[in-house]
C-alpha cells in the first residue's frame, strides 16, 4: 500500500455503467472511497450482488471501500402522459389531478403520484417541475384538483418530480418502500444509509430504530434537500453521523441563487458539529457523455473542497454515464489540486473553545501540533473511529493513518476527509510491543521512513471504545 496524498474522498454511483466488464475494479483502482447503490433504481438482488463484488474488489486491491445505501424517500411526482409526454405553453392552464388515472395524462391535465398535494398548496404558490425546467403558478385548490397557469412551459415526459418552492410539502420521509428497502441493507451490511428528503431530527432517530431492529451496524447520512431543513440544520447535524448537501431537490425548493451560500453553511455546521459533511449532484454533469470535464465543473469540485467537504459524489457520471473511469481520474486531479490550496490546510477549528472529552482534547493537541511541526505522519490506534474523526475537522496536509481491528469500523474510516483506515489488532500486542509495532506496521507498507517524526496517539487500555488519552512525537527507527 503506497500513500495516497489526496485527503478528499470520492463517493461513486454504481449503475448498468458499472456493470460492464472490468469497470468496478477499474473504478475502486482508481480511487473510489466509497460505492453508493441508489435504491431508487434497481432490484434488491441487484444491490447485494454490486455488494458483494465491491468487497471481493476491494479486499483484492488491499482498500477500504464503505458500502452506502441511499434510500429513495417519498415519490413526490407527477403521473404518466397516454403519448409519454405533454406540451406546456406559457400563459395556459394546466391541471394536476389527484384523481386522475396513471396513464390519462394530457396536454391539459396529468395526473399526480403524490396524492397529498392538494392538501399542501394554495393558491399563489409555485410549483416547480423536472427540477424547475417547468414553473406552475396556483391560481386554486378544488378537491383533487389543482388548477395552475403556466409559467415556465415546455415539453414534459412520465413522472418528473414536483417541489413547492420554498418547502413545506407533508410527505414523510421514510416510506413503506424505504422500510423494506432497510432490511436489504441489513443483508448487505451497509456501512451508510442515507434519508432522503430529510425534515427533521425524528426521521433519522426512526432510521436508527430500524437500523436497531434489523441488527446490523450503518451509520446514518442526513440528505438535506428541504427548504424547511435548513431551519432545523444543527438539530438534524446533531442527530446524524453525516450530512449530503443534496444540491438537485434543495436548489430547486430555495432557488439556485441561494444554493452557494446554503451550501457552505451545511458543511461549515457539520465540522463544527463534528460530523462528515458530502457534497453532491452535478459534480461532473458534462461527463456523463464527454469524456473531460468542463471548468467550471473543475471549479466545483475545488470549491466544495475549499468550504471544507469530507467527500464528493458523483450519480449518473458513473451510474449510467459513457466514461465512468475518466470521472474519477478527473476528480482525483481536482481533489489534489484543490488541496495543495493554503486554505485547505489551515484551520482554526475550535482553538477558541472548550473540550468536554478527554478524546477530543486529545485529538485537537494532536492536530494543532502536526500543523506547527514538521510532522509525517499521524498515527491513531482506534477502536470506534471517533478520534480520527475528531482529528479529520481539522484541516491539515498531512495524513492520518487509523489503525484499527474492526473491518467495519474501518470501513466507515473511508469516507473521513484525511484519513486512511489500516488492519492493525492492538489486542494482540503487548504493552511494551505496541508503539513499536504499529510504526513498524506503517514502515511495512511504506508508509513512513527511517527518521520520520510522527504523532501517536491511543489509549491506557487497549480495545477499549473512546479511551484514547495520550499522544506521542516520536521518530521512526528510534525507541519508542
Amino acid at each position: 500500500m503506497k500513500p495516497r496524498a489526496r485527503r478528499t474522498k470520492i463517493i461513486a454511483t454504481l449503475g448498468p455503467a458499472t456493470d460492464n466488464g472490468t469497470m468496478l475494479y477499474q473504478l475502486i483502482k482508481a480511487g473510489v472511497d466509497v460505492v453508493r447503490l441508489n435504491f431508487s433504481h434497481g432490484k434488491p438482488e441487484h444491490h447485494l450482488e454490486r455488494a458483494k463484488k465491491v468487497r471481493e474488489i476491494a479486499k483484492e486491491l488491499g482498500r477500504e471501500v464503505a458500502v452506502l445505501v441511499d434510500l429513495q424517500g417519498p415519490k413526490i411526482r407527477i403521473a404518466s402522459f397516454e403519448k409519454g409526454e405533454a406540451i406546456l405553453r406559457a400563459g395556459e392552464r394546466f391541471i394536476l389531478d389527484a384523481s386522475l388515472g396513471d396513464y390519462d395524462g394530457d396536454d391539459q391535465r396529468v395526473g399526480i403520484d403524490y396524492k397529498q398535494l392538494p392538501q399542501d398548496v394554495h393558491a399563489g404558490d409555485t410549483l416547480l417541475i423536472d427540477d424547475g425546467a417547468i414553473v406552475l403558478r396556483v391560481v386554486s385548490v378544488n378537491g383533487a384538483s389543482i388548477e395552475t397557469l403556466v409559467v415556465e412551459g415546455g415539453v414534459i415526459s412520465n413522472n418528473k418530480g414536483i417541489n413547492r418552492l420554498g418547502g413545506g410539502l407533508s410527505a414523510a420521509s421514510l416510506t413503506e418502500k424505504d422500510i423494506k428497502d432497510i432490511k436489504t441493507a441489513a443483508q448487505i451490511d451497509a456501512d451508510y444509509i442515507a434519508v432522503s428528503f430529510v425534515r427533521s431530527a425524528a426521521d433519522i432517530l426512526q432510521v436508527r430504530d430500524l437500523i436497531k431492529q434489523n441488527n446490523f451496524d450503518a451509520s446514518v447520512v442526513a440528505k438535506i434537500e428541504r427548504a424547511e431543513a435548513l431551519k432545523v440544520l444543527d438539530s438534524i447535524i446533531e442527530a446524524s453521523d453525516a450530512v449530503m448537501v443534496a444540491r438537485g431537490d434543495l436548489g430547486v425548493e430555495i432557488g439556485d441563487s441561494q444554493l452557494p451560500s446554503a451550501q457552505k453553511k451545511i458543511i461549515q455546521r457539520a465540522r463544527a458539529l463534528n460530523k462528515i459533511a458530502i457534497t453532491a449532484t452535478q459534480m461532473m454533469q458534462s461527463m456523463i457523455h464527454n469524456p473531460i470535464p468542463t471548468r467550471a465543473e473543475v471549479f466545483d469540485v475545488a470549491n466544495a473542497i475549499l468550504d471544507g467537504t469530507d467527500a464528493v459524489m458523483l450519480s449518473a457520471e458513473t451510474a449510467s454515464g459513457d466514461y465512468p473511469e475518466k470521472v474519477v481520474d478527473a476528480v482525483v486531479r481536482a481533489c489534489l489540486g484543490a488541496e495543495q490550496d493554503r486554505n485547505a490546510q489551515i484551520s482554526k477549528h475550535r482553538l477558541e473553545l472548550d473540550f468536554t472529552k478527554i478524546d477530543e482534547a486529545i485529538a485537537m493537541a494532536t492536530m494543532y501540533t502536526a500543523n506547527h511541526l514538521h510532522v509525517q505522519a499521524i498515527v491513531a490506534l482506534t477502536e470506534s473511529g471517533s478520534t480520527p474523526l475528531l482529528m479529520s475537522r481539522i484541516r491539515s496536509g498531512i495524513p492520518i493513518f487509523a489503525l484499527c481491528r474492526h473491518e467495519k469500523t474501518r470501513s466507515k474510516m473511508a469516507l473521513m476527509r484525511g484519513v486512511y483506515p489500516i488492519a492493525f489488532d492492538v489486542t494482540k500486542q503487548s504493552r511494551d510491543d505496541l508503539n513499536p509495532n504499529s510504526i513498524a506496521e506503517l514502515e511495512n507498507r511504506n508508509l513512513v521512513k527511517k527518521d520520520d517524526t510522527v504523532i501517536l496517539t491511543k489509549g491506557d487500555y487497549m480495545g477499549v471504545h473512546g479511551g484514547t488519552n495520550a499522544m506521542k512525537v516520536v521518530k521512526v527507527g528510534a525507541v519508542v
